[in-house]
């Protein structure tokens, strides 16, 4: 028989002892805790930055609190601070062709001066336009065009009616328009004179006035032409006027921007448009955000939409778009209503994400990126495509035949981080093919890292840090021990230290609270153990509930004497992100069958995949072990007494198999044992999670009922390493009022449960006489014959009853 013995108490607990630190206090540490075991996700991470070609852009994945985020942006800001400000983005309006509004990129800072220019140019322009028209000599010299123009066409109908006029014929203005008459000595001659002419008299006249008519005819054909030399001439003068005017309003701008020839190009249509449409007055869109001059209205498309501004950039931009929905992304055209109509305008343009971190870096959260309708497509699109295209949904999707604006699509030029879980990054990796061509480097977070003395130094720099980002009291460095062994027990892992900062950084918030309400110029190890307690009586309803039903036998769980085919197996429940064990009662039942092993969480639709597997184990196992040459001629059944929630995991599996062995020997079990931990098909105790939360929540039953010294629990060896238990359990093992048995196989299980030696076959295969092993083998034999026997007498039955016919 194996000796078993219990752990020591320091084997349940990894302590860290504050001496280690040479500090007293956070406050004197630097906060750079270095790549801290993130030393591959880091590499991932600067060479998917420092990749300048296209589509290899970065995702980061890790679970969530793993201080991905921080690290990230870390990273970036020491990059970025290093690489050039990207151009200014401006959009003007096209004068060819105003649905398309023209693209202008600008040095950094130059858009918001071009901007306030353009500004106070629209305020200048209308009294500039209005004193060049109205001056004096302006005024006289289109009076003089046109008082010429009448006097023209006046001299030329008089000189018509004077020849006419000698030849007999007068020429008469009605409000009808010019006629001819014959004219007498006395004016014109009246109509029954006219008829009283001779026929031949009369057709004279009528020929001659037909005559005229085309001479007047070819006249009048010349007014209009006359009439549009006068427009010409108008418009000459008044270029000739405005020209001067404008031009002086925007000398000292054109001295400014010469360097940009862009700039200046659209200066030149300014002036063009002002000449072209100054006489019929400018009346365009009304309503922009951007506009506060009161020529703004007359004049609004003169102005500059600054849709990115790096004026106040010092390195390349890094944006983190918290809402990545379609229109915070690419950008999008807002509209107004005028007259119950929706218009829309270049300065109605608004940037989106892509468009401010254009020439730099933009970080997106994965998961709300794939919520929003349209928005991963169009990341994709614009990546692809290189280059940043405002356009609503519809529109991209080719859905909508509507007019609207078509901004000059914007070059683009970025690093794209997207940052998620794993589950997300192999599903996107799996179902989508152009995330695998665009996302090429993945820098996947570690959540833990070996605990070493040196890692332990380090891990107190990030605890510096994290207090200090979050404006904490400095950190006493026994706070810092106990915060090391907390790390150990998030990590689940004596030997590893958690990188879980998020949950690390809460539990110091609520250690500087007790800080400060005790007036304390630091955090101790007490506040860290305050903070512990609290969060732990917060969380506790439901465990106390369950512990009390079990107190009061509601819940019927032992932990003192001895039964065959019962045991008190471990779970471990989660809420709200708080996880608490307690015991359950497995029980099996044994009888003559054919090998079958009835899960009965399974058969009730309560077990999972991985439980129901565990079972099928265990199975195996008894077949292997002790059914090799003969068949299994048993039919057991297992179940978690009392339990009515879906049951998942391998770690009853242990406890179900001893349960087996016990009811099938009748070897009583020892109640005061709870016992946690998996089985493969050779009768080996696999690794187990939730160790520490298993063994607190037996531990706290029987410390409820009183601890009688002979109290605790079997966990499988390899799971030692993990023990971080709480400090009233270690003193009890230390005081021998608990214990922890180590085991490694399911013998050695059944030693420490029955008290009944296993046993080993010797070289003919034979188990030593009353070990649990010959037991198992002998029923197993009794129920083979039972079972034969049974089958033989069937058979002779069914002949007598054959030969009774």
């Amino acid at each position: 028989m194996a000796d078993i013995a219990p752990l020591s108490a320091a084997q349940l607990r990894a302590c860290c002892s504050p001496d280690q630190f040479s500090f007293e206090t956070t406050a004197t540490l630097d906060d750079h805790p270095g790549d801290l075991g993130q030393a591959r996700a880091m590499e991932a991470l600067q060479f998917g930055l420092s990749m300048g070609h296209t589509d290899y852009h970065v995702f980061v994945l890790g679970e969530s609190g793993s201080g991905k985020h921080a690290t990230t942006f870390r990273l970036l800001r020491e990059r970025a601070a290093t690489e050039p400000v990207p151009p200014d983005l401006c959009y003007l309006h096209n004068f060819d062709e105003p649905l398309h509004p023209r693209l202008l990129t600008l040095p950094a800072g130059r858009g918001t001066a071009l901007r306030a220019e353009m500004q106070t140019f629209i305020r200048d322009l209308g009294p500039a336009i209005e004193g060049a028209l109205g001056s004096d000599p302006h005024t006289e010299r289109i009076e003089a065009l046109q008082t010429a123009h009448k006097s023209r066409e006046d001299t030329a109908l008089r000189e018509l009616g004077q020849q006419c006029n000698a030849e007999g014929i007068s020429l008469l203005q009605t409000p009808d328009g010019f006629v001819f008459a014959p004219s007498a000595e006395e004016g014109v001659m009246a109509p029954e004179v006219f008829d009283a002419l001779p026929a031949s008299e009369r057709e004279a006249i009528e020929a001659r006035v037909a005559d005229w008519s085309d001479r007047l005819e070819d006249l009048l054909n010349e007014f209009p032409g006359w009439r549009k030399s006068l427009r010409e001439a108008l418009v000459r003068a008044e270029n000739e006027a405005l020209t001067p005017a404008v031009s002086h309003l925007m000398r000292d701008m054109r001295a400014r921007h010469a360097d940009l020839p862009e700039v200046l190009a659209f200066f030149d249509a300014v002036v063009k448009d002002v000449l072209d449409y100054a006489v019929d007055g400018i009346v365009l869109d009304e309503d922009d955000d951007d506009a506060d001059t009161d020529d703004s209205g007359r004049f609004s498309r003169y102005q500059v939409k600054l849709l990115v501004d790096h004026a106040a950039s010092t390195g390349a931009p890094i944006v983190f778009e918290n809402n990545p929905g379609y229109g915070n992304l690419i950008g999008r055209v807002e509209h107004v209503v005028q007259q119950g109509a929706q218009v829309s305008h270049f300065n109605l343009i608004r940037a989106g994400a892509l468009h401010r971190a254009n020439g730099g870096y933009l970080v997106v959260d994965a998961e709300r990126l794939l919520t929003q309708p349209f928005a991963w497509e169009g990341l994709k699109r614009t990546l692809r495509s290189s280059e940043i295209r405002i356009e609503p949904p519809a529109e991209a999707q080719g859905w909508s035949g509507s007019l609207t604006l078509e901004p000059q699509a914007v070059p683009c030029g970025l690093k794209v981080v997207m940052i998620g879980d794993r589950d997300l990054y192999y599903t996107l990796m799996e179902h989508d093919p152009d995330f695998a061509e665009l996302f090429k480097v993945a820098a996947d977070f570690d959540d833990d890292l070996p605990r070493s003395p040196e890692n332990e130094q380090q891990y107190a720099r990030l605890l510096a840090m994290l207090a200090r980002s979050a404006k904490l009291l400095p950190l006493h460095r026994s706070a810092v021990a106990r915060l090391v062994e907390e790390g150990a027990r998030i990590a689940e892992d004596a030997a590893r230290l958690s990188l879980q900062t998020r949950l690390l950084a809460d539990l110091m918030r609520e250690a500087d609270h007790f800080a400060r309400l005790a007036q304390c110029e630091s955090i101790e190890r007490g506040h860290i153990e305050a903070a512990l307690a609290a969060r732990a009586r917060r969380s506790n309803r439901y465990p106390t509930r369950v512990r009390e039903a079990m107190l009061d036998g509601t819940t019927l769980i032992a932990t003192s004497g001895s039964r065959a085919g019962q045991i008190n197996g471990l779970v471990v429940i989660e809420l709200a992100g708080e996880r608490f064990g307690h015991p359950m009662r497995i029980s099996a039942t044994v009888r003559l069958g054919e090998g079958d092993v009835v899960d009965i969480e399974r058969e009730a639709e309560l077990g999972g995949a991985i439980h129901s597997k565990g079972v099928l184990i265990l199975s195996a196992f008894l077949a292997a072990r002790y059914a090799r040459h003969q068949p299994l001629s048993l039919s057991a059944s297992l179940v978690f007494e009392q339990s009515y929630a879906p049951v998942e995991g391998d770690s009853a599996s242990l406890a179900e198999l001893c349960a087996l062995l016990s009811s099938l020997t009748q070897l009583p079990i020892e109640q005061r044992l709870a016992i946690t931990g998996s089985v493969n098909q050779f009768g080996e105790v696999q690794v187990i999670g939730g160790v520490n939360e298993k063994i607190e929540g037996f531990f706290d039953l029987c410390s409820a009922r009183g601890l009688d010294g002979t109290q605790g629990v079997v966990i499988p060896a390899v799971s030692v390493r993990h023990l971080m238990l709480r400090e009233d359990v270690v003193e009890a093992a230390r005081d021998g009022r608990f214990h922890i048995y180590p085991v490694s196989t399911v013998d050695e299980a059944m030693e420490v449960l029955t008290g009944v030696p296993a046993g080993e076959a010797d070289s003919k295969g034979v188990m030593p006489r009353g070990s649990l092993n010959h037991k198992v083998a002998s029923v197993l034999a009794d129920m083979t014959a039972a079972r034969h026997a049974y089958a033989d007498g069937d058979a002779d039955g069914r002949r007598r009853r054959r030969g009774a016919h």
